[in-house]
């Protein structure tokens, strides 16, 4: 198992240099020998993901593995991805503000097809709701959006969570995507919490629909409902989850009054409205309990570790075929990449090491 504890330091430069050689020739390998795409249901993939930042060089349980892993891509990548067809934007902290610019700017340097408005919608969304649907008590702090010409993305982000020091990370996959607000991502990793306010989960369909009907009411209504669940007595607040307060009604009276004039048709858009955040949507979850007795799910999204199984049965066997193929794979990507040999032998080794079972964490730090 992999927890991932929020760490402090930074990567050396001289790792840093390697793991931008090495990470984009590997990248590189995958999309010569699968295509772009490939890369992308890979990248969604927390198992694959994880191995790869092993294999350049992380410990295995680090959270830093998440930024500079995707740090290092996207600059080893800047001479490269007009050729393989597959782009990278976005980052940690600021940059990943700027994600919307840099989609429209490699749209208009290389000559892609032009599918600016639904990718830079695709990223905001993705932004949108792990942050403010899905309230796990994770900041996300990380956003990196990966895309190909045809308009095809993934999406790895990463939150953190400042009261017990721990990160979660969030994959997408555009391809397994039928509705940005009920089940969209392709996984969500840690350990599950309580009291999670989910409204993008199936259970929470209901709740959305009573959103959307609050968010097309009188703005005064929800209010005074609002006020009304304040002043509730000690006792029956503490029914109401204990990492969710009620919002302050004064506070998110402006934005009830732009989405009473907007006059939203579906929960997505009114995600996506500006200025609609974790407050308002967990305004309307409280109503929409409180008034009309829908309840909104509190179950956590989380539902993958970061594990191959263990030698000995726990938590669960090794499936070979599956870490052999893992391997198999990352051994052609690497050996078609344009690296020198100390570097491709270092990854070999690991791998190797990894294929004759020995115990994760031994060999990542042993050979840091």
């Amino acid at each position: 198992m992999a927890n991932l504890p929020l760490h402090g330091h930074h990567c050396p430069r001289w790792l840093f240099d390697r793991m931008v050689r090495l990470s984009a020739a590997i990248v590189e390998g995958v999309v010569e020998e699968f295509g772009p795409r490939e890369l992308l249901r890979r990248m969604s993939d927390p198992f694959w993901f994880q191995a790869l930042g092993c294999v350049v060089g992380f410990d295995w349980h680090s959270s830093g593995l998440t930024t500079v892993l995707c740090g290092a891509i996207k600059q080893g990548m800047v001479q490269r991805q007009r050729d393989l067809g597959v782009f990278f934007a976005g980052g940690k902290a600021m940059t990943s503000r700027k994600t919307p610019l840099e989609i429209e700017t490699y749209t208009e340097k290389y000559g892609l097809p032009d599918h600016v408005s639904e990718l830079q919608y695709a990223s905001r969304m993705a932004a949108k709701v792990d942050s403010a649907a899905v309230q796990d008590g994770y900041q996300i702090y990380h956003h990196f959006f990966i895309f190909t010409g045809d308009g095809s993305w993934a999406v790895v982000q990463q939150g953190m969570n400042r009261d017990n020091g721990w990160a979660r990370r969030y994959h997408w996959l555009s391809d397994n995507i039928s509705d940005y607000v009920e089940e969209p991502h392709a996984a969500v990793c840690g350990n599950r919490g309580r009291d999670v306010l989910n409204m993008v989960s199936r259970e929470s369909r209901a709740a959305r629909d009573v959103s959307v009907f609050l968010a097309r009411e009188r703005p005064e209504k929800t209010v005074t409902e609002l006020k009304k669940i304040a002043a509730q007595p000690a006792e029956k607040l503490l029914q109401l989850p204990g990492a969710h307060p009620v919002p302050q009604a004064g506070r998110i009276e402006k934005t009830l009054r732009r989405l009473y004039d907007l006059s939203p048709l579906n929960f997505e858009s009114l995600l996506a409205t500006e200025g609609v955040g974790p407050a308002t949507i967990r305004a309307f979850a409280l109503v929409g309990e409180v008034v009309y007795g829908v309840r909104a799910s509190y179950s956590d999204p989380a539902r993958y570790s970061f594990a191959h199984g263990g030698k000995d049965g726990h938590p669960y066997p090794v499936d070979r075929k599956v870490y052999d193929r893992s391997i198999n794979m990352l051994e052609t990507a690497i050996r078609r990449a344009r690296t020198g040999n100390r570097d491709k032998l270092d990854a070999l080794r690991r791998l190797a090491s990894l294929e004759k079972g020995l115990a994760v964490p031994k060999i990542i730090r042993g050979d840091r």
